[in-house]
């Protein structure tokens, strides 16, 4: 007796609509309370990032939820799915990342005092080269959100026929709506709930559908059984679709190009009252995001226990395998009202978050890199108002840009992959300028238009020529258990193999077509991010590199002292010529940072033991003992005192 046959079209209950609408209900509310809570603060700095008063637990909430995306909660388990559970080793690739950019990006950004990430630009180089970057993360975050708005809504509506134009048009409007009444504060707290939402839907169908297939040890069995705990594959071939090193190398560079110099994950850190809070946020995030991972991957090996005798994209049930996770949500919630709807409010709380922290983003950046360089002497007032009008427009062109997304067709994978082909020209740029003080500006715009040229032309490449199946085959999907229209399929033709699509006589192929364009999409990001940062560096020193003297020493990182630590004499040839030696950064109580000069050995010696440097440090205003650390005040408050 056949397992599967054409399921009836499963439509929400009632119940269902009303968890996913208090959804957006809450998340506007949320919008609201901070509107009416933060009305008498007016100025810009109040309204993009929190006036830098926000502590390091939200942060790390909405950190998570804004890069854990509805792409991630129906596409990371259908990849387990397809191709086994090596996603899982993002684990490695999510610790280097968060490590990189606590400890390599986020001091330099914090110190510099900025509010866009591209001004440092301009303070490191010049003009030219912030815009530029400005203008190349506004167009990749705009296509970038549109598809992350609408392609969850396209598999949810073709599986649960819930209304595809409404979800998109709601998200737009409910997310505009929290970011212009209340700012940074109101994107962060409504990202903390939504990441609450999203554990607790996994966990429901994780459970749930456990229980259905006969309990962890039958799953894992299952598992076993299909191929998919196989992720043990050091194949060092980097046209290879997934492997240890395409993730933990690849997913690297990939993630650290959208995660570690991108201006949604930066603002949220210099929105933090210390720097300590601000990196602790990000370690406390990296948690998160390993409970998010470890979710989706074994939801993925439930999901193909569920479904190992009939594969339903095979079957013809579903026409994406985006489709997967919504089309098993469906199915073990068939007979339980309200959960359907637990698990779409999950995926739009992902849409939600990530749509959010986008238009907070890019408000920030073309107010602080367009609008205040056109217009100067902004008043406090005006400059809120006009950052609100920002996220109204950038809403609109968001929401816009997921009809448009409609029209694309298979283009649509395409633009999912731009975020990270922009990523990586963006971390070479900002690793130009904080690792190597002799890279000019000339330098490090060539090396910008480099990276981004040699990283498009090969996602295109690649999207137009596909790599060949041997290199992204999935594993075994069968059929041999389905019904499709009253039939029962023959196993041998409905089963996919390996060897049946490998004999196949492919087409003749260009060498560049089987090398190049062939790469792992992974390495997207890679290739922009180091053609980058070569090509940057010849083409300073061929113009004539910038000389360390020149450089202010808290727009550098020094990581050579981490390997020059036993000798001074060599720490300072490897500062190229940069004077980090003669002044100390201090954080003040205000947040900022200033430099401190050293006192002279005989300065020390003349300080009384019980009031030294670290007594006078301790004893200017905003220090916290416990936390050791200094805090920014809030200076309406001592204005009333």
């Amino acid at each position: 007796m056949p397992k599967f046959q054409i399921p009836d079209i499963i439509t929400f209950a009632i119940l269902d609509y009303v968890i996913f609408a208090a959804l957006f209900l809450i998340s506007a509310g949320i919008g609201v309370f901070f509107a009416i809570k933060e009305r008498k603060k007016t100025t810009s700095s109040d309204f993009l990032v929190g006036g830098k008063q926000m502590t390091c637990g939200p942060v790390a909430l909405s950190l998570t939820a804004s890069f854990m995306s509805a792409v991630t909660v129906l596409g990371a388990p259908a990849e387990v799915y397809r191709f086994g559970a090596s996603f899982g080793l993002f684990f490695i690739a999510y610790t280097f990342v968060v490590i990189f950019s606590a400890e390599l990006f986020v001091p330099v950004f914090y110190r510099s005092g900025i509010t866009s990430t591209y001004e440092y630009l301009e303070l490191r180089f010049n003009k030219v080269v912030r815009i530029a970057a400005t203008i190349m993360y506004i167009i990749q975050t705009i296509l970038y959100t549109g598809v992350v708005v609408y392609a969850p809504a396209l598999a949810l509506n073709q599986v649960t026929g819930f209304d595809l134009w409404g979800s998109v048009f709601a998200t737009g409007i409910v997310c505009t709506f929290y970011c212009t009444l209340g700012g940074l504060k109101a994107v962060v707290w409504t990202d903390a709930f939504q990441m609450v939402v999203m554990v607790v839907g996994f966990l429901s169908v994780l459970i749930e559908g456990t229980i259905q297939n006969g309990g962890p040890s039958n799953v894992w069995q299952t598992a076993i059984n299909g191929s998919r705990l196989d992720i043990a594959d050091f194949d060092v071939d980097p046209l290879r679709r997934h492997t240890f090193w395409t993730i933990a190398v690849g997913g690297t560079f990939t993630w650290l190009g959208i995660y570690g110099v991108n201006q949604s994950t930066i603002q949220r850190c210099i929105s933090c009252k210390t720097e300590k809070h601000a990196k602790m946020a990000l370690y406390l995030n990296l948690v998160g995001l390993w409970i998010i991972l470890t979710c989706a991957v074994f939801s993925g090996l439930v999901m193909y226990a569920h479904f190992e005798g009939c594969d339903p994209w095979t079957a013809g049930f579903i026409k994406a395998p985006d489709q997967m996770m919504p089309y098993f949500v469906m199915n073990i919630f068939s007979k339980m009202p309200g959960l359907p709807g637990l698990f779409v409010a999950c995926a739009f709380s992902g849409t939600l978050s990530t749509v959010a922290a986008s238009i907070n983003a890019l408000a920030t950046v073309t107010f602080e890199d367009i609008v205040k360089k056109i217009f100067k002497n902004i008043s406090d007032r005006k400059s809120t108002w006009i950052s609100k009008g920002l996220c109204v427009v950038f809403g609109i062109l968001c929401t816009v840009m997921a009809v448009v997304a409609s029209l694309m067709g298979g283009v649509v994978q395409a633009a999912l992959s731009i975020h990270g082909m922009g990523g990586g020209p963006m971390l070479g740029l900002f690793t130009l300028g904080i690792l190597f003080p002799w890279t000019n500006w000339k330098g490090a715009l060539g090396g910008l238009l480099t990276g981004i040229t040699l990283a498009f032309w090969v996602a295109i490449g690649g999207f137009i020529n596909p790599p060949p199946p041997s290199k992204t085959l999935p594993l075994l999907l069968r059929t041999d258990e389905c019904t499709l229209l009253n039939e029962t399929i023959n196993a041998t033709l409905s089963t996919i193999l390996p060897t049946t699509l490998t004999t196949t006589v492919p087409p003749e192929r260009s060498l560049l077509a089987d090398n190049w364009y062939s790469l792992s999409y992974l390495y997207y990001s890679a290739v922009g991010c180091i053609g980058c940062i070569i090509s940057g560096l010849l083409i300073s020193f061929i113009t004539g590199h910038e000389h360390g003297r020149n450089i202010k020493p808290l727009f550098i990182r020094p990581v050579c002292n981490l390997v020059c630590f036993w000798s001074d004499k060599y720490k300072k040839k490897c500062w190229c010529g940069v004077p980090h030696d003669e002044e100390d950064e201090v954080e003040l109580d205000d947040g900022t940072w200033k430099k401190d000069v050293k006192m002279t050995p005989i300065e020390e010696k003349g300080m009384e033991n019980s009031y030294d440097q670290i007594s006078l440090q301790k004893s200017q205003p905003g220090y916290n003992a416990e936390e050791k650390s200094y805090t920014n005040t809030d200076m309406e408050k001592e204005c009333r005192m």
